[in-house]
C-alpha cells in the first residue's frame, strides 16, 4: 500500500501543500489562511485547503493589490528551489498583461498625504475610491 500512496502524491497534491511548495506563500499555514480566506481559487470555485489539485487546474490567487492565474503543470509536496517552483506552474499571457497594467496603475497614481494622524472617514472613502473598491 505504500507504493499506492506515492503514486497518488505524484498525480494529486493538496492545494496548500502546492501554494507553499510553488512560493506563492512563505508558510504553508499562511497558504491554508489565505484558501480558507477566499483569496484562491480553482477552477472557479472556492475550494478548501485539503482539495486535491492536478496537472491542467487552472488557479486563481490574490496577492496585495495583484492577481495570478496560473496553470498547474507540476506537481510537489515538498518546497524546492526557486527554478523548481517555477516550473510548477506557467502564468497566462492575459494575467501578465493585466498585473503589468495595475502595476503601471499604481505608479500612476498621486500619492495621498495626510496633514496629520490617521485619515478621516471622507480620506479613506477617496482611498476606496482610488483602489477600485
Amino acid at each position: 500500500m505504500a507504493g499506492k500512496g506515492s503514486e497518488e502524491s505524484a498525480t494529486k497534491v493538496r492545494l496548500d501543500k502546492w501554494l507553499w511548495a510553488a512560493r506563492f506563500y512563505k508558510t504553508r499555514s499562511a497558504a491554508t489562511e489565505a484558501v480558507a480566506g477566499g483569496k484562491v481559487e480553482v477552477n472557479g470555485e472556492h475550494p478548501k485547503p485539503a482539495k486535491t489539485i492536478q496537472r491542467g487546474d487552472l488557479i486563481r490567487v490574490r496577492l496585495g493589490p495583484f492577481e495570478h492565474i496560473v496553470q498547474v503543470t507540476g506537481l510537489a509536496e515538498r518546497r524546492g528551489s526557486a527554478t523548481q517552483a517555477a516550473a510548477l506552474f506557467e502564468e497566462t499571457v492575459a494575467s501578465v498583461a493585466a498585473r503589468a497594467r495595475h502595476a503601471e496603475m499604481l505608479r500612476l497614481a498621486p500619492a495621498m498625504e495626510f496633514d496629520e494622524g490617521k485619515p478621516s472617514k471622507k480620506d479613506r472613502r477617496a482611498l476606496d475610491k482610488l483602489r477600485g473598491r
